[in-house]
């Protein structure tokens, strides 16, 4: 990507006087959680001159590697338990002006009500990327002033080719599909020659991007909700919410409370709001959010789109949207088939990342372009194999309900594998909706009863394998009984509904079984 990981030596000395106080960053900050981002939060701003000291509770041999790896630049570290008992997460270090808090932790820890009751704000690794963005500005100008000068090279050249503003934001939040809309999007954006990454919730801390060498037109840039509840200042060019459901409500509270902080993603947006047609939800959040004047919502739908909104017609994705006259006018994006894969959400994703570039001003071409060039991660709606006449598809990713009836209802009929951590969820609207697709059910994981329990209720006919086991070793016996179930021309889908981290380390590991058993089926069958 080209920006490397911001340490104090790279900023010492390129900035003006008072680097904190001019972007509005106190002396004296806290940073919460010894991860990727706080790793990345802490290093850039001891990098700005601020006094910063990282506490976690934990206090295993990788914190402790981490802790000597930032005590080398200056920065105190608390792991574990200190000297007065108390837990180093849990205490508010003396003179701490500022909180910086890694995205998981939950609002109603101990670190931040003690924040609370001493009038310290808490605020995320986004907002501070975002309040720094004027800082990378003149840190990349320093550097080129300084190359330029150890090189005998034309400043003012170079100066042509790197813009005096920051790179524009284009934001997206949604319960499901935001990497894979990110990642279309950047994709879009590179096709049309822009600079840009697809950073945020994937990739590189934001942090190191905004104040790394690369330069950026524009960033393609995926908030979760735990991000936005602490960017109270973001304010994007444009951002879209792709929908909602019920996800992460023991960290949020509420459904209500949850919605609220994706919406916070309109707040302060110039150029466009793009929303989910089928989901009036998020057309409510668009309706509640404060935004500059001039400001315009944008829909997207799988049918054929009014003004103002991307659509499909024939088979075609179009824009009727940012086109003239668009009240009669339509202006040909691209076709279905150029969407991989073209399932009904992941056109969907394709819609909003085409509204998000169109409102950049991207070129139809361009959208096209970078449709066909883009390719998903793994473990979502990825296609594994063929044996014996039955497709075997992995979405690991499919860690919610919401996930699961989108993958579900782009395959019929369906052997579904399902189960794992249900992080508060209930299925029995996902299985009545699903239940005319489904050939069988091989349920796995922890809170598998739940998923039984509405099965019986909404899909009594629906022949169920309960496995009974939560080991790693499950997934061969579901993907065995999966194959027994199904039949030549059916679809063995791997799309869970739950988290995976009562059997696997992550989704990812746990696709990575779902495969490895598929191909051992596949040799078994040569």
């Amino acid at each position: 990507m080209g920006s490397r990981q911001v340490s104090t030596t790279d900023l010492a000395g390129l900035l003006g006087p008072d680097p904190l106080g001019r972007y509005g960053l106190p002396g004296r900050i806290t940073v919460a959680g010894l991860g990727i981002s706080g790793i990345s939060a802490a290093r850039a701003l001891a990098g700005l001159g601020a006094t910063v000291t990282v506490v976690d509770n934990g206090d295993g041999d990788a914190h402790r590697a981490k802790a000597a790896e930032l005590a080398a630049l200056g920065i105190e570290v608390r792991l574990g338990h200190l000297p007065d008992g108390a837990r180093a997460g849990e205490t508010l270090p003396e003179g701490t002006e500022l909180v910086v808090t890694s995205p998981g932790w939950q609002p109603e820890s101990a670190l931040f009500r003690a924040a609370a009751e001493a009038g310290v704000d808490v605020v995320g690794d986004v907002e501070i990327a975002w309040r720094l963005r004027g800082a990378g500005v003149e840190l990349r100008a320093a550097r080129r002033a300084a190359a330029a000068a150890d090189d005998g090279g034309d400043a003012d050249a170079d100066a042509e080719r790197n813009p005096a503003g920051p790179a524009e934001w284009l934001a997206i939040t949604g319960t499901n599909g935001k990497t894979t809309t990110t990642q279309m999007l950047a994709s879009i954006l590179k096709a049309a020659g822009l600079r840009t990454a697809a950073v945020g919730n994937i990739g590189t801390p934001i942090i190191d991007v905004v104040l790394g060498e690369e330069t950026y037109d524009v960033l393609a840039v995926e908030l979760s909700s735990y991000q936005l509840h602490w960017a109270p200042s973001l304010r994007a060019h444009s951002a879209a919410v792709l929908n909602l459901a019920p996800d992460h409500l023991d960290w949020h509270g509420s459904m209500d409370a949850y919605a609220a902080d994706k919406g916070r993603i309109y707040e302060g947006n110039r150029v466009a709001c793009v929303y989910n047609v089928a989901d009036p939800a998020t057309e409510k959040l668009v309706e509640n959010a404060d935004v500059e004047e001039g400001c315009r919502a944008i829909g997207f739908t799988l049918g054929a789109p009014g003004p103002s909104m991307l659509g499909v017609v024939d088979g075609i994705l179009v824009d009727r949207a940012f086109v003239e006259n668009r009240q009669k006018n339509a202006q040909e994006l691209a076709e279905v088939k150029d969407v991989n894969p073209p399932a009904p959400h992941n056109i969907a994703n394709a819609l909003a990342a085409a509204a998000l570039a169109r409102a950049f001003g991207v070129a139809p071409r361009a959208v096209r372009d970078g449709l066909r060039d883009f390719r998903p991660d793994a473990h979502r709606v990825a296609f594994v194999d063929e044996v014996a006449g039955v497709t075997y598809i992995d979405d690991s990713k499919a860690t919610n309900t919401h996930a699961a009836e989108a993958s579900l209802a782009a395959f019929e009929p369906v052997v579904w594998i399902a189960g794992g951590l249900a992080k508060g969820a209930t299925f029995d609207e996902l299985v009545a909706k699903s239940a005319k697709r489904l050939r069988g059910v091989v349920l796995i994981g922890a809170d598998r009863a739940l998923i039984a329990e509405a099965l019986a209720r909404h899909a009594p006919e629906v022949p169920v394998v309960d496995l009974g086991r939560t080991d790693t070793g499950a997934m061969l016996a579901a993907v065995r009984e999966a194959a027994r179930l199904a039949e030549p021309g059916d679809t063995v889908l791997l799309a869970p509904a739950c988290a995976s981290m009562d059997m696997f380390a992550n989704y990812n590991k746990r696709g990575d079984a779902f495969a490895d058993a598929v191909r051992e089926l596949a040799a078994e069958s040569e």
